[in-house]
């Protein structure tokens, strides 16, 4: 019986799929001056669509929130991009945590219920 040989992974071979619960994200939008006092702000958010998407969401109004759509600039990718995706529990508890740093780091910040 010949023996079994262990073949190195391919490098062209495809990451593993994720796990079709894992369809949720977290966001940080910045806010332009949403208090009128001249500083900046944060808007978190948790979605199901994508964080690009949901910001367009925003911008048209459609299920905003007010703050977005009047003060929302730019979404901040470097803050959430390396948590998403995630499955529901985890995206709750992810946009409440990331909505308390920055609020411990100082800045204003909306939404992360």
């Amino acid at each position: 019986m010949a023996a079994r040989t262990r073949t190195k992974p391919d490098a062209t071979r495809k990451k593993r799929a994720t796990p079709a619960s894992h369809h949720h994200s977290v966001y940080v939008i910045y806010l332009r001056d949403p208090e009128g006092d001249g500083k900046a702000g944060y808007y978190v958010g948790m979605t199901g669509l994508s964080p690009e998407e949901r910001f367009e969401n925003h911008k048209k109004g459609y299920k905003a929130a007010r703050v977005v759509t009047r003060c929302g600039e730019r979404l901040v990718p470097r803050l959430y991009q390396h948590l998403n995706p995630m499955p529901f529990p985890k995206a709750l508890e992810m946009e409440a945590a990331l909505a308390d740093s920055l609020r411990k780091r100082g800045y204003v910040v909306y939404g992360g219920h």
